[in-house]
C-alpha cells in the first residue's frame, strides 16, 4: 500500500510539472486578453461604436509597427525621444523609467553585443557555478546578472574580475531556458568540462 501511494504521489508530481507550463502560458495569454479586453471597453464606452473602436485599434497598431521600424532602421524615433524628453523633467518617474528603458534594450538589442552575451562565474561559493549575463564592462571588469531558478527577472548583480569567469557558447535565451527549466534544458554539457 506504501508503495503505491509512493507511486501515485510521483505521477501526480511529474503530471504537475508536465502541466505547470501549459498553465503559465495559459494565464500569460489570459492577462494579455483581459488588458486588451479592458482597453476595448474604455475606448468603446468614450465612442459608443465598435467601428470607431476597431478603426483606433488598428490605427493604433499600425503607429507601433511604425514606431517599431522607426527604431529598427534609424535607431531611435521622434514619438519616444519626445516623450524621454517629457518624462525626463518628472524626477521620480524619470528614474524608474530610464532603468527599465535599459534593461528591455538590454535584452532586446542587436547592437549591445555584451548584453548578449552568457558566462559562468563561480557564485555564490568557489566551486558552484551559475550562468550570468555580461550588463556591463569596465577595463578588466564584468558587472553581471546572476538571475536566480525558476525566475529569471529575479537575481543579484555583481561585478568580477574577467579572470574570474568562464565564457558560454549560450545565447540568452538557451540560458534563460536553463534557468527556467531548473537545468532541466541543457545542451551545452561540454561546456560542462571547462568548469573549474
Amino acid at each position: 500500500m506504501k508503495e503505491l501511494l509512493k507511486k501515485l504521489f510521483n505521477y501526480f508530481l511529474i503530471g504537475t510539472f508536465a502541466v505547470v507550463p501549459i498553465v503559465i502560458v495559459l494565464q500569460i495569454i489570459f492577462f494579455v486578453k483581459g488588458i486588451v479586453s479592458d482597453l476595448f471597453q474604455i475606448v468603446y464606452h468614450f465612442s459608443d461604436s465598435y467601428t470607431y473602436t476597431a478603426l483606433l485599434f488598428i490605427i493604433s497598431f499600425a503607429i507601433l509597427v511604425s514606431i517599431g521600424n522607426t527604431l529598427v532602421k534609424n535607431g531611435r524615433s521622434w514619438i519616444i525621444s519626445s516623450f524621454d524628453f517629457v518624462i525626463d523633467r518628472i524626477p521620480v518617474l524619470s528614474s524608474i523609467y530610464r532603468v527599465l528603458k535599459k534593461i528591455i534594450t538590454m535584452f532586446s538589442s542587436r547592437e549591445q553585443k555584451q548584453a548578449k552575451e552568457v558566462v559562468y562565474v563561480e557564485y555564490p561559493k568557489e566551486g558552484v557555478w551559475v550562468p550570468a549575463y555580461i550588463t556591463n564592462r569596465y577595463d578588466n571588469w564584468y558587472v553581471l546578472f546572476i538571475p536566480t531558478s525558476p525566475n529569471p527577472t529575479s537575481g543579484f548583480t555583481v561585478i568580477v574580475d574577467q579572470d574570474k569567469v568562464i565564457k558560454s557558447d549560450m545565447n540568452i535565451e538557451e540560458a534563460t531556458s536553463f534557468i527556467v527549466s531548473v537545468g532541466v534544458d541543457f545542451n551545452k554539457v561540454e561546456e560542462m568540462k571547462n568548469l573549474g
